[in-house]
């Protein structure tokens, strides 16, 4: 993974609660092998009509074709536990997901996959909403920069180090190398 510091862009706003992994990535593109290849998918049946982009879906709309911050609305990425959904969205470009609430499985499984999850309140999401201009995000400050105001956000210590260091699931066993070494020989057969 690559480290994450900072992420400045226009933020595209996905008016919807509820969004579950089965419309993020719908079951049909589940085939694909690696991790890349699933951007072309993200959000399909509400992107497309019989392969022509809808032009009433926030994600055809040519103003937010660049963005790397996508806003939704209460209880994003629930349903099932696919992790197709992170890579969909990874893959299509977006590196930061601002929500007042996510699922839980969904939410650990962005953080594994170099996404940024960041929950806030009602009033900061509808302001974000709001704004038309470019927002920062800052993981080493935990900051919202937007038209010149700060908004702080909480993240886990042990998911901001993964992220800032670009640590996948292995990198972070590979910490732990000297001890697994010493266990091992400790425990010989």
């Amino acid at each position: 993974m690559q480290p994450f510091k900072k992420i400045k862009s226009i933020a595209t706003p996905l008016d919807k609660v509820n969004v579950d992994t089965d419309q993020i990535v719908p079951k049909q593109f589940l085939k694909l092998i690696q991790r890349t290849g699933f951007g072309q998918y993200l959000f399909y049946d509400w992107r497309f009509e019989n392969g022509t982009p809808k032009k009433d879906f926030i994600l055809n709309d040519p103003s937010y074709k660049n963005s790397k911050i996508l806003l939704a609305r209460d209880n994003f990425g629930c349903g099932s536990s696919r992790e197709h959904a992170v890579w969909a969205l990874d893959d299509y470009g977006f590196k930061v997901i601002i929500s007042t609430s996510f699922a839980d499985i969904f939410y650990n499984n962005c953080f594994k996959n170099g996404v940024l999850p960041i929950r806030v309140s009602d009033d900061t999401l509808q302001q974000l909403f709001s704004t038309k201009s470019e927002i920062e995000i800052d993981l080493e400050s935990q900051s919202i920069m937007v038209g010149g105001k700060s908004i702080s956000f909480h993240i886990e210590s042990h998911w901001k180090k993964i992220l800032l260091e670009g640590l996948d699931d292995i990198a972070v066993t590979l910490l732990h190398e000297n001890k697994i070494a010493i266990y091992e020989k400790s425990h010989k057969i």
